[in-house]
């Protein structure tokens, strides 16, 4: 390829513009050759360097007593208490699963596992966010995406369970803004000692860089440059660009790092995810502000004939880049030939600055690492508010409905109804800690059985939400997964983001990115949930149709006491049922308007964060006192699909009368409420305790009886859980 294009043609197909060749003549003080094209092409994707996203990012509250490590590491940590930490990460994996579904999820797994346990962490749970197109119907785009998420699934599950870490939640959603993108984030949590934390930094002028892992190949050559790109016709023929998982050697990796870690043998470690050998390299001097000197051609091949930009670029799975301490190479050589793994020494770190790379003896790349690793180009795209906002928000649901007619059509919705095809695929019990796992509502929890705690989390995004008021949408989703991790009787601590959005070049999706950093900005600072770390992933579009604003939200949380986790159906019958929070006529972005009226539209509903604040200090602390026998907070669908939910999954009936100002509030989608289960001797204890927390609560209820009854609303308990339970199935295997 270099043969055949001159410069400017090279850097052009390389997703670089002219403006940064010219940047780039300018650091090097000469024309780059092929191999530097490569480097900066990938490390100032938007993948790699967030150019469009930085100027946003900046100003996001990451600091609290309790963060350890915020943005700008492999995963971010936080102190859980008793000597330990807990470090997390959430990314996405989107452009390679909608190419290769199996491999893309597969990888986004590994790679995700790869962060965290990098930081000196064992990976103990793992969520997941998949969004797709609606799945109903014999039209192509609902058959393309139920082998995509059949695919996708399949890879998550594939990985992580080989990797023997259990998958205990998620969301799965479907709107067809995703037809031309489906969204898969991967989620990983991992427990270590607090003091013993690794960092991916290369320092010690003269300390040797090692390659471990796996060998590599020319697999997710240039993947980072391809997400960072949007789709077109012929993103099939990208397939080469998806990586290939291998988790069997993950799983020999993980335990041979866990065991290096136990000695005093390195300085740093980085994971060599997008761009590979590239972005650990110049990470890691980059962050100390070193040089390296690094030989290519002792780096473990995979295939003959490779070439100094192969190994640069390469996307082979499974590797990680180790900066040792002098003399100690042999001590690390054993431990990884130990666990049947590759293991090189391949260079060193040197004061110079810049990264030299060799090929049998002869110089083939100097690149200054400052320019390159953190010193990247920070763009300011113009932004504009998107017109379709002007018509969306006046928009008047004039039509009625019965509300039997509505419970009918939202219950049995794919957004509503279980995903057990889904998570069944998981496993979600291996090393015996999931208290609280999938299907069961709200937040997920694991018990930390060294400390006797538990650690609750939950990832969530109301796209729909954020489409009509990005800004409020993603405060929103804060809030949301925040509540979640409540209601599971946990203190939420700390987020982890996933920012999916469109074209960059499009001023109206840079106004959405804008807007929905600044609802996170907010939130986390009223709620004080620092984000401690996150991941951009722009370019979702397809022949020019970008996807709704995701900003997917993973919140993690503390409980002290694991044997006092809040489950989230219905426990016994003859408790009774209280709404906390205020109902408003609110129906934005709601399910309701989506299935009844085929609208996305609406104003937002109000966004309340000393409400918000409340309605998680009044669950909290009301479990602490033993008041509830469960909790589950009302969102999509509003209160008569928590209500059924509750049921369906309790395997109890309920009969309940919400009194509201319009028959059809009952699917209203209020913010900052929940729903209570509270038994018959804890009532006056319990009624007393909501007064003193100047909340709202009203009665709507009882457990019990094999029906559910919500006003108007009648279904036999054992209907509601065939269609609950077995709808998704019916779907997702229609055509197989």
């Amino acid at each position: 390829m270099q043969k055949e294009m001159n410069l400017e043609e090279l850097a052009l197909a390389h997703s670089l513009t002219l403006e940064e060749l010219d940047n780039i003549k300018e650091i090097l003080g000469r024309d780059p050759n092929y191999v530097e094209i490569g480097i900066f092409s990938a490390m100032w994707s938007e993948h790699c360097s967030y150019k469009s996203s930085k100027k946003y990012l900046n100003g996001f509250p990451t600091k609290a007593p309790w963060v350890i490590q915020g943005p700008g590491e492999n995963a971010g940590v936080i102190d859980i208490g008793d000597g330990y930490a807990a470090v997390f990460k959430m990314e996405s994996h989107n452009h390679p699963s909608f190419i290769e579904p199996y491999q893309g999820a597969a990888t986004g797994v590994g790679g995700i596992m790869r962060d965290v346990f990098t930081m000196g962490a064992r990976p103990v749970a793992s969520m997941n966010l998949i969004q797709f197109a609606g799945i109903e119907g014999d039209s192509e785009v609902a058959q393309k995406h139920r082998y995509l998420l059949r695919g996708v699934v399949a890879g998550i599950g594939g990985y992580g369970n080989c990797m023997g870490v259990p998958t205990i939640g998620g969301q799965t959603n479907f709107e067809e803004c995703y037809a031309g993108n489906n969204l898969v984030n991967a989620f990983n949590l991992g427990i270590a000692k607090a003091d013993e934390i690794f960092y991916g930094k290369a320092e010690g002028i003269g300390n040797p860089v090692m390659y471990v892992g796996s060998k590599t190949g020319r697999d997710g050559l240039g993947g980072a440059v391809m997400s960072s790109a949007s789709f077109d016709e012929d993103s099939e023929s990208k397939r080469p660009t998806v990586q290939v998982g291998d988790p069997f050697t993950e799983k020999l990796l993980l335990e041979a790092c866990l065991e290096l870690f136990k000695t005093d043998l390195i300085i740093g470690i980085q994971d060599m995810g997008a761009a590979g050998l590239t972005s650990s390299s110049f990470e890691m001097a980059g962050r100390s502000g070193s040089g390296m000197i690094m030989h290519l051609d002792k780096v473990p091949a995979r295939e003959e004939g490779m070439t100094p930009y192969d190994f640069m670029l390469s996307e082979s799975q499974e590797r990680m880049l180790i900066c040792a301490k002098a003399g100690c190479e042999q001590a690390i050589i054993d431990i990884f030939e130990k666990w049947e793994l590759d293991v090189a020494v391949i260079g060193e770190v040197t004061a110079t600055g810049n990264m030299e790379l060799f090929w049998h003896g002869e110089k083939c790349a100097e690149v200054p690492v400052q320019p390159v690793s953190e010193e990247a180009p920070v763009l300011d795209r113009p932004v504009a508010k998107p017109a379709y906002l002007n018509d969306i928000e006046s928009f008047s649901m004039d039509k009625k409905f019965s509300n039997q007619e509505a419970f009918n059509t939202l219950f049995s919705d794919m957004e509503v109804v279980d995903k057990s095809w889904v998570y069944n695929q998981y496993d979600s019990m291996v090393q015996t800690n999931t208290v609280k796992g999938p299907g069961k509502n709200d937040g997920s929890v694991i018990r930390i059985k060294e400390t006797g705690k538990a650690l609750a989390m939950s990832a969530d995004c109301n796209t729909r939400q954020c489409y009509i008021n990005p800004e409020l949408g993603a405060a929103a989703a804060v809030m949301e997964s925040g509540r979640n991790v409540a209601m599971t009787g946990a203190t939420p601590k700390a987020i982890t983001d996933c920012l999916n959005f469109g074209n960059p070049q499009n001023p109206e999706v840079m106004w959405q990115f804008a807007q929905a950093c600044e609802g996170i900005k907010s939130a986390c600072k009223a709620l004080t949930t620092p984000v401690i770390g996150g991941n951009v992933s722009l370019y979702n579009e397809t022949n020019g149709v970008g996807v709704f604003p995701t900003p997917a939200i993973a919140m993690v949380g503390v409980n002290d006491d694991a044997n006092k986790v809040l489950p989230s159906s219905l426990q016994k019958d003859g408790n009774v049922l209280f709404l906390l929070g205020e109902t408003k006529s609110e129906f934005g972005g709601s399910l309701y308007m989506k299935k009844m009226f085929d609208k996305v539209a609406g104003a937002h509903p109000e966004v309340n964060f000393d409400d918000e604040l409340k309605l998680w200090d009044t669950v909290i602390e009301g479990n602490k006192q033993g008041l509830y026998a469960a909790a589950k907070d009302v969102n999509v669908g509003g209160i008569a699909i928590a209500l059924a939910k509750m049921a369906v999954v309790g395997n109890k009936g309920v009969e309940a009368a919400v009194s509201v100002e319009n028959d059809e509030d009952i699917f209203a989608e209020s913010l900052s409420r929940a729903i209570v289960e509270v038994n018959m001797d804890k009532l006056e204890a319990f009624e007393k305790f909501a007064q003193s927390q100047e909340i709202d609560f009203i009665r709507l209820g009882f457990v019990g009886g094999d029906k559910i009854l919500i006003n108007d609303i009648y279904k036999e308990l054992d209907a509601a859980k065939d269609v609950y339970f077995n709808k998704f199935q019916q779907v997702i295997e229609q055509d197989l």
